[in-house]
């Protein structure tokens, strides 16, 4: 336990490790930590940011939720850019490449202004047809269109803040990726209230204030990041030479991050076609499904620590030329994650009455909260092996592969079954649980299978 903190401490204040060699291992602890707390901060962004503005109105609180449903599309975007900008730099970072890493992390950062300038113009200019097409009533729209047009014009400050901190993780930094996240978090819980409720001096924004505020903290953020990545503070050194815009290097990225992209908007559409399942059987049964997927997100934090881990080091160990460094990281990875998110589950499914009860007592609610807690959680330790797999075929450049898998067990798999069962057998909603448990199984198995034939490891980056 005493050598567990000693890492967890290195991990937090940052290394210098060089993570193509020693022990694996402690390598995946001191990976792992930042990115787990740097995913813990940025859902806070969002849960500070409804907790003010629920004070304000309902309305208010609508729009944001209609606004951040179309903007989904834009962290989708940022996250497939980290995807592929992140494959590259750790590729060049085991290769001791260092001045391709910085070229790569340029043109990364270029492709991510050009998306974030396309979609500040036409969310911007467009905000009011945006929120109509969205259902959003006229009270809506005349209150709080504001919050709209700042939330598209500032896109770029979230895009840049995703696309650097993957960066960051790909070159061994994710220390610096987690204290940006506490330092935009940090404004963002300050400033909100001032600008929200027009404290001090203040002019009183109403919701308007919320999206400053959370577009201050964040820019504020991707200014450090900026500042980190040109003054030689990180392992990324950006210098003037390398803001040149190189075709090559730039089409490298975006072709990894364009299936990158795919694959995360697969994998979170695919809760549409199981909430259009769930719905079938009234909002009792969608609330309570809708508060047992929100807790299983949140617990599963880690595991996708323990994953971007793996795939820094699959990265970095293949550009290294050790190509049995990167499978041992990935062994070890998911026996960790394994055991996480078994402890998890086993918790989910002895105290799911408890932990339900925190969110609601509705006696109509409740069953199918504790059912979907339950029966999901019994496949966490599937979705462990099955997440660190998908995510080092990420590592390694090879981001079809987690794509097909993604759209063989979700699409064609997960959602057809949900039907099969809930709705054909008259199962309800337990079908849909159960259908999903189904599909961590399979996404393990399928991935388990395909990695063990080794065809990552020859992929070139």
């Amino acid at each position: 336990m005493k050598r567990f903190w000693s890492l967890f401490l290195e991990a937090v204040r940052g290394s210098d490790r060089d993570y193509t060699v020693g022990p694996v291992g402690p390598a995946l602890v001191m990976l792992s930590v930042p990115m787990v707390l740097e995913m813990a901060m940025e859902s806070l962004f969002a849960v500070v940011d409804v907790f003010y503005v629920s004070r304000v109105s309902a309305d208010a609180v609508a729009t944001v939720g209609v606004t951040e449903s179309m903007l989904t599309i834009v962290y989708t975007v940022a996250l497939g850019l980290g995807i592929g900008a992140m494959a590259v730099v750790a590729r060049r970072i085991g290769e001791k490449d260092d001045d391709g890493a910085a070229q790569a992390a340029a043109q990364a950062i270029a492709l991510g202004l050009i998306v974030a300038t396309a979609v500040a113009l036409v969310g911007y200019f467009n905000a009011e047809r945006l929120l109509r097409a969205m259902g959003a009533s006229l009270s809506m729209i005349e209150s709080s269109v504001g919050y709209t047009k700042v939330m598209f014009a500032g896109n770029a400050t979230v895009t840049l803040l995703f696309l650097i901190n993957a960066i960051f993780r790909g070159a061994g930094d994710p220390a610096i990726a987690m204290r940006m996240l506490w330092l935009g978090n940090a404004i963002n819980i300050v400033v909100c209230p001032f600008l929200i409720f027009g404290i001090g001096p203040f002019p009183e924004l109403g919701v308007t204030g919320a999206a400053i505020g959370t577009n201050i903290g964040r820019g504020t953020a991707v200014v450090t990041q900026l500042w980190m990545l040109s003054s030689g503070r990180s392992r990324i050194h950006i210098r003037a030479r390398h803001l040149r815009l190189v075709p090559a290097v730039m089409w490298n990225v975006c072709r990894l991050s364009g299936s990158g992209f795919l694959q995360i908007l697969i994998d979170t559409s695919s809760y549409i076609g199981l909430v259009r399942v769930i719905s079938t059987f009234g909002s009792d049964a969608l609330a309570g499904y809708t508060i047992g997927i929100r807790t299983v997100i949140f617990a599963i934090l880690p595991a996708w620590g323990l994953s971007n881990a793996a795939a820094t080091m699959v990265g970095q160990a293949l550009g290294a030329g050790k190509p049995e460094r990167a499978e041992e990281a990935v062994w070890t990875a998911a026996k960790y994650n394994a055991i996480v998110l078994g402890l998890v589950g086993l918790l989910f499914v002895v105290f799911a009455p408890q932990i339900v009860a925190i969110y609601t007592a509705d006696a109509a609610v409740v069953p199918y909260a504790i059912d979907c807690l339950r029966i999901v959680s019994t496949g966490f330790v599937f979705f462990a092996y099955g997440l660190v797999f998908t995510q080092s075929f990420n590592g390694a450049g090879d981001t079809w592969t987690p794509t097909w898998i993604n759209l063989g067990c979700f699409w064609a798999w997960q959602t057809p079954l949900a039907w099969l069962l809930a709705i054909n057998l008259g199962m309800g909603p337990r079908g849909v649980f159960i259908a999903m448990t189904v599909a961590f199984s399979t996404l393990a198995v399928v991935s388990g299978v395909i990695f063990r034939r080794g065809w990552w490891k020859t992929r070139r980056v």
